[in-house]
């Protein structure tokens, strides 16, 4: 089990904005190896409660919240991340799960028994809190992203485009997935991470870029965007 926990904070921007950014950043940090030529692929699958209580306490500002999720960076991979990310006042904690790729099948049909296997309480936990409050499959969410990174203060930047979602599926392993984009194809999303506080330098960049803070999250954007479709 893994345990993270940082300064979050998000923008949106052009993509123009995106790119000139992107390339001042990459003059003064490292590039995420996964990155290659165009960046990298995240999806996950996002699990809630029956009356989709994560949803809402995102959406009303609750000062404690969760969410859980499963990952993937690529449908062909053996093994995906089972994380849960809570809020703790200014700060995100998460901790992940690694899991092979049949058990993450499983978690993703709604079936969490393959985590009693796993010897890691935080395996147990995550068994106890789906099972006793029902969590189920929500959404998939997919997009593309670039990352810097900086050791100190274990700064990371990332800038994700081309975001979209589906309901109709859970399988994060399909190579067929019927998505959405969630967001104008034209935006990106900014997330800088941070333990302490970010480097001059690295600040004064994200400063004099042209951005709007973002107060929703992928998942939030991808559920309203499916309400939204469904009318």
């Amino acid at each position: 089990m893994n345990s993270v926990l940082r300064e979050e904070k998000k923008f949106l921007l052009s993509i123009d904005e995106a790119l000139r950014l992107a390339h001042r950043l990459g003059g003064v940090m490292a590039v995420d190896p996964h990155n290659g030529t165009h960046g990298y692929i995240v999806r996950s699958l996002y699990f809630d409660t029956v009356y989709d209580r994560d949803f809402y306490e995102k959406l009303s500002g609750a000062e404690l919240r969760r969410k859980i999720r499963l990952r993937c960076y690529d449908p062909g991979a053996d093994f995906a991340m089972l994380e849960i990310k809570q809020k703790q006042g200014e700060k995100q904690k998460k901790r992940s799960l690694r899991v092979a790729r049949a058990d993450a099948a499983r978690i993703a049909a709604g079936d969490y028994t393959p985590l009693l296997s796993y010897p890691e309480p935080f395996a147990a936990e995550c068994y106890a809190v789906m099972r006793t409050l029902c969590y189920a499959p929500k959404t998939v969410v997919e997009y593309n992203r670039k990352a810097f990174i900086a050791k100190e203060n274990k700064i990371r930047v990332t800038f994700d485009s081309r975001i979209s979602a589906t309901e109709s599926c859970f399988d994060i392993f399909s190579g067929a997935l019927d998505l959405n984009p969630v967001i104008d194809p034209y935006d990106v999303v900014l997330e800088v991470k941070f333990n302490g506080f970010l480097l001059s330098y690295i600040k004064g960049m994200l400063n004099s870029a042209d951005k709007s803070e973002l107060s929703v999250s992928k998942y939030v954007l991808a559920r309203q965007n499916a309400c939204l479709t469904r009318l």
